[in-house]
């Protein structure tokens, strides 16, 4: 009886046992022949889990996002940019050496890249230049602060900046001149409020290649002393002038000294008479702008 059972046993359910899908097997070859394709489809089936969970909860998650937060550790591992010029340059705009901070109200000299050569801040908020601002920042060859409301600017701001052609400083409320760097070609501080206290005796002699010098409406009361021989152009309109001398232009010890470079020099606006000081422009090829009668 037991050796009918036992062959019974054998016939019937051993078939249907090799029949059956090996699943096991199956799932071992899955998971260690078929990586790429299991990694894949593992995360899609997790980030449309995921999803269905997202749209319940009404919260926005990208795919990529998803994927990253699945183990992407190529992604994860990049290190952040790092641009230490990045404030300024989100502020101003930025361009091959030029950085352009224009009516943009800022109050201070913005940190600049150490390649700038040229500044333009003009029509801002900025009160004050300090010797910080530019200690670090020897390639400029221009600089323009016109229309701030600049009052101070420190002793030795600009005495690092040897590569400086071009300074503009006009339309603020400046009381006295700063120090000038010595390769000035052009210096225009127009609309202030300078008086001639306010400017050294030796202010401009050292500039052997200033060219243009402008210091219209302020209030002089004289015309600035020791002029380089390099001047082309100088503006002292409307200001306080009421008196210049015979070595004011030229030198009264010599007679046959010709300013030959002087192209334009403008006084109208000016208090002074200029018929009463004929020899003060004996050296000049042209006659100064300005009243005579």
């Amino acid at each position: 009886m037991k050796t009918l059972q036992t062959t019974f046993f054998l016939f019937v359910f051993v078939p249907l046992a090799n029949s059956a899908p090996p699943i096991q097997q199956e799932s071992l070859q899955f998971y260690e022949y078929d990586t790429d394709v299991t990694m894949g489809s593992l995360i899609q089936q997790d980030y449309e889990m995921q999803s269905k969970d997202i749209r319940k909860d009404g919260t926005n998650v990208s795919l990529d996002t998803s994927l990253i937060l699945q183990g992407d550790d190529s992604e994860r591992n990049v290190p952040p940019t790092k641009d230490t010029n990045l404030p300024t340059c989100l502020l101003c705009v930025c361009l091959s050496g030029s950085v352009y901070c224009e009516e943009i109200d800022i109050e201070a000299v913005p940190p600049l890249p150490k390649e700038t050569a040229y500044l333009y801040a003009r029509f801002n908020k900025i009160k004050r230049i300090a010797v910080s601002d530019f200690a670090d920042i020897t390639t400029l060859r221009r600089i323009d602060f016109s229309g701030n409301r600049i009052e101070e600017i420190e002793d030795g701001a600009f005495s690092k900046l040897l590569l400086l052609e071009e300074l503009s400083l006009a339309e603020n409320r400046l009381l006295k001149l700063p120090v000038l760097p010595p390769k000035l070609t052009t210096f225009n501080a127009n609309q202030n409020r300078i008086k001639s206290r306010g400017i050294k005796a030796n202010a401009f002699k050292k500039l052997t290649n200033l060219a243009y010098l402008y210091l219209g409406h302020n209030a002089l009361e004289s015309v600035p002393l020791n002029l380089p021989e390099s001047l082309r152009i100088l503006h002292l309109q409307y200001n306080n002038i009421t008196t210049i001398t015979d070595d004011t232009f030229c030198k009264s010890n010599n007679t046959r000294y010709i300013r030959t470079h002087m192209d334009e020099i403008r006084m109208e606006g000016n208090p002074i008479l200029l018929a009463k000081h004929v020899n003060a422009f004996s050296c000049l090829r042209t006659l100064p702008v300005g009243t005579y009668y």
